[in-house]
């Protein structure tokens, strides 16, 4: 279907020949109703005539189309756009562009001259003239016309140059001052025989960059199905090329309390101009990011390198429950465990029938296989050399018996092993836009080390050592032959687990047990022996995968309980090697729930949201996501919704991106709240970390101070 503008107004600046008037002819072709404006100059801005805009007004009227012709500067740019209400009612479509291009050499940028005064100065009062408008309508669209003069820079045209690029920055705040009103902006830098390019480029060259080629694009872009919105684009010769900016990893060249010296910059020189996997920051917020990582990592003790992320999302259905229960308990039935233990999680009839626990696992692992470890640029993964390095489960809920999953997930970090690298991926699991589990994959890659990234990461989950004592509890049960090549059927399809040549690859004599089958044994022995059964007390899970077991060895898992959590360690009975470490499962007990103050202050904030949510909206239109630990563990999560709806309070992470997280513990929250401790003097010590756009804490800090009075 052909790009109508039936009943749309467009204004077009300097058409009167060139690209402007190729631009004005193309809207009226397709219906639009077009005001020519043209101030009727020469080559050097100087005269001044009506017949270049009358001319084209003449040309579109002869072929039924409507237009009317302005002669004002774009530096009364009111007038403008009055002349397109006053003609046509309406101004639907504003396109920037001007067509003067007048050298000067560098010495005379100092002197007032007419380059930044129409190109720069004038797009600026163009478009505020018709802001207003566009903004009530709720429909927009404008067009910066750029320069490769300005993006790359030219001698001689210091400037023209400088004026281009200020048209892009204003093009930039523009695309996002007005995205929440349908009002989109974009640039372009054409390339285009015209009478100024004339007289730089070989007379058969200007003949072939014709400004029909130019055109096209600037129509899509105005065009209501076009969502494009704050990109930059080079065209010409019927070619379109869409430019971003890219920014090296970089490189960290001072160290905590310590001067940074111009000798520490050129001696990381090279480092800091590496491009490898390198990162595309698309707005401030993310720019900023890296600074303000920065600044909590050296000054607040942890010095790294920032990295880059990556997301996916994935939906899992609920139908295989059953059938993952199966694989467990199909081998217990014939190792004698309590059938009525097995009939609770197996037969749908039964009145307490449940879904275990640990199939928290399952749907995050489709999303983390098809999308967390592919997005990792210049990661090109042979799961030969895969190794599942360790896992955590943290469930928020009891897991839902049938239904329809969304698991998204995203690479948290990339660590340098030397020999291998770690990718740490977090997957959030959501029921609807409710949050149902959280895993955390440590995946490591045999031979993707040494590329000199940090070695340790604050994002990953912690291991515990289990207490110097003998264990509390022991269980032992014994696995099959076969269970391996069954339990890949719950969904982790890597042949290292059935294919014997495929094990030989990875250096393994037979194909071994799936790591999360092990886990999820040692899950099953905590639930038995303290929480009687009941995976409604389950809340999470921590493991280390240290040594692979053979399909037919007996797991023999050791427990120690220190309050709700349950330090374990499992062993192959047969061998006595340790093959789960530093792990452990935290349970709910009686005290989950409470005795942490923030909850008490984010009860207040979620009763004053109800009362002024809608205000609050207005003014904040922000998501904040928190964090809150307890003796280094994350123990609640909130979600502030000051962007949607008539805001909300939600506990557990927010379902999509929120514009920024705080780390904090409980007790450092409650300081900051009550005035007790400096929110920037919390940050810069480290007791308080921020992910996202770190100029949003400001409006937050006026929501705790005004709505979270105890």
């Amino acid at each position: 279907m052909s790009l109508s503008f039936e009943g749309r107004v467009v204004l077009v600046t300097g058409a009167g020949g060139g690209l402007g008037k190729e631009y004005a002819l193309a809207f009226a072709e397709r219906g639009a109703s077009v005001v020519v404006n043209d101030l009727g100059v020469d080559t050097k801005g100087g005269g001044k005539s009506s017949a270049a805009a009358d001319k084209v007004v003449e040309e579109i009227r002869a072929k039924g189309g409507k237009a009317v012709a302005n002669y004002d500067s774009v530096e009364d740019g009111e007038k403008l756009i009055q002349t397109a209400l006053d003609e046509f009612g309406r101004i639907g479509k504003l396109q920037c562009f001007f067509c003067i291009n007048i050298y000067f050499s560098f010495i005379l940028l100092s002197t007032p001259d007419l380059i930044h005064r129409v190109h720069l100065r004038g797009s600026f009062l163009v478009t505020r003239a018709a802001w207003n408008h566009m903004k009530k309508q709720k429909f927009g669209r404008i067009i910066m016309t750029a320069s490769a003069a300005g993006i790359y820079g030219n001698f001689g045209q210091a400037n023209y140059s400088a004026a281009k690029l200020g048209m892009l920055g204003l093009a930039n705040t523009l695309a996002i001052e007005g995205r929440n009103y349908n009002i989109y902006c974009n640039t372009i830098a054409p390339v285009a025989g015209s009478r100024l390019t004339e007289t730089v480029m070989p007379p058969d060259l200007v003949a072939s960059l014709k400004p029909e080629y130019v055109a096209p694009i600037v129509l899509w872009l105005c065009h209501e199905q076009c969502q494009e919105n704050g990109g930059l684009f080079e065209v010409g010769a019927g070619w379109i090329g869409k430019l971003r900016w890219e920014r090296s990893q970089g490189c960290i060249v001072r160290s905590k309390n310590e001067p940074m010296s111009p000798e520490a910059v050129r001696d990381q020189w090279e480092k800091i101009c590496d491009f490898t996997d390198s990162t595309r920051p698309l707005n401030i917020g993310e720019s900023l990011q890296s600074m303000v990582s920065v600044l909590s990592r050296v000054d607040g003790g942890v010095g790294a390198n920032p990295t880059a992320s990556a997301a996916t999302t994935s939906s899992h259905s609920y139908e295989s429950v059953i059938f993952y229960l199966f694989i467990y308990f199909f081998f217990l039935l014939h190792s004698g465990v309590n059938v009525s233990f097995s009939c609770r999680f197996l037969y749908e009839g039964h009145p307490d029938f449940s879904c275990l626990p640990t199939f928290g696992v399952i749907p995050s692992q489709a999303a983390m296989m098809d999308g967390g470890l592919g997005s990792v640029p210049g990661l090109n993964i042979d799961f030969t050399q895969v190794l599942h390095g360790e896992q955590y489960l943290e469930l928020y809920k009891p897991l839902p018996t049938s239904g329809e999953l969304t698991s998204e997930a995203t690479v948290a970090d990339v660590l340098d092993k030397g020999s291998g690298a770690v990718i740490l991926l977090d997957v959030n699991t959501y029921s609807g836009k409710e949050l149902v589990c959280y895993n955390q994959w440590s995946v490591f890659v045999v031979g993707a080390g040494g590329f000199g990234g940090k070695r340790n990461s604050d994002k990953a989950k912690p291991l515990l050592p289990p207490p110097k004592r003998a264990p509390d509890a022991v269980m032992i049960d014994s696995t099959t032959r076969d269970q391996a090549a069954l339990y890949r059927l719950s969904g982790d399809w890597n042949p290292l687990h059935i294919d014997p040549s495929f094990a030989a690859m990875g250096g393994f004599k037979a194909p071994i047990l799936h790591g999360l089958c092990s886990f999820g044994f040692a899950a099953r022995h905590v639930l038995k022996q303290y929480a009687d059964n009941d995976p409604s007390r389950f809340k999470a899970i921590k493991v280390r995968f240290v040594k692979p077991v053979m399909p037919g060895q007996s797991l023999q898992t050791e427990m120690w309980k220190e309050g709700n959590r349950i330090h374990i360690q499992c062993k192959v009975k047969e061998t006595d090697a340790v093959v789960l470490s530093g792990a452990y499962v935290d349970l709910q007990g009686a005290s989950e729930g409470g005795g942490l103050q923030s909850e008490l202050v984010f009860a207040e904030i979620g009763r004053r949201i109800k009362d002024v949510g809608s205000e609050l909206v207005k003014k904040v239109n922000a998501v904040f996501g928190w964090e809150i630990t307890k003796d280094g563990q994350n123990v609640a999560q909130w979600t502030i919704d000051l962007k949607n709806g008539c805001g909300a309070l939600h506990k557990g992470p927010y379902s999509g991106k929120a514009d920024v997280t705080f780390t904090v513990s409980d007790d450092d929250f409650m300081e900051v709240v009550q005035g007790k401790l400096n929110p920037q003097k919390a940050f810069f010590s480290g007791k308080l970390k921020i992910r996202g756009n770190i100029m949003l804490s400001q409006k937050l800090e006026v929501i705790l101070k005004d709505y979270a009075k105890l």
